[in-house]
């Protein structure tokens, strides 16, 4: 018997990761924070979604695994758990980074579309940031990926062990 492509859909829907992220930048704020909460800079544009970390897993810059959360404004400091459906490759000063794209409802072909656009924007705006602040290196949009695979790439946090990321942003 053949699956239907919504059967088929659902399916998959139930080997996504769910994960708990804490909102650092509200959808619509122009402050940038970082996961210790310090205010990174202060942006001409607003962000167009909700940006936070995964508390439990420590991505590969040494900082906590970023998230990305698509839907309604969400308030600064919120915990929302959700699924992961996919995740955005980003390149900062060399250095490779995941972002996990994720959402209450699943993640069409025009959203993925606008969150690559604005990731290409974003790693060209952050080069534009690190040559003012003297930091050197490639910035990039490396395309979306596999959630399950960028969570494969963090390291599990254990509670106490990680105090901020060594690397300036």
């Amino acid at each position: 018997m053949q699956k239907t492509e919504q059967a088929k859909h659902i399916e998959a829907q139930h080997d996504l990761p769910e994960v708990t992220v804490i909102i650092e930048i509200p959808r619509g704020s122009f402050l940038k924070r970082g996961s210790t909460g310090r205010v990174d800079f202060v942006s001409p544009l607003p962000c167009p979604f909700n940006y936070g970390s995964v508390e439990t897993h420590v991505g590969l810059e040494g900082d906590l695994l970023d998230a990305v959360v698509l839907g309604p404004r969400l308030p600064y400091g919120t915990r929302v758990t959700v699924k992961a459906f996919g995740a955005v490759g980003m390149t900062d000063r060399s250095m490779y980074d995941d972002k996990l794209i994720c959402a209450f409802e699943p993640v069409g072909k025009r959203k993925k579309y606008a969150v690559l656009m604005f990731f290409g924007f974003y790693a060209r705006c952050k080069w534009v940031l690190n040559l003012l602040r003297g930091r050197v290196g490639r910035n990039a949009c490396e395309g979306w990926g596999d959630a399950r695979s960028a969570m494969a790439r963090a390291s599990p946090r254990s509670d106490g062990e990680w105090r901020g990321s060594s690397i300036p942003f």
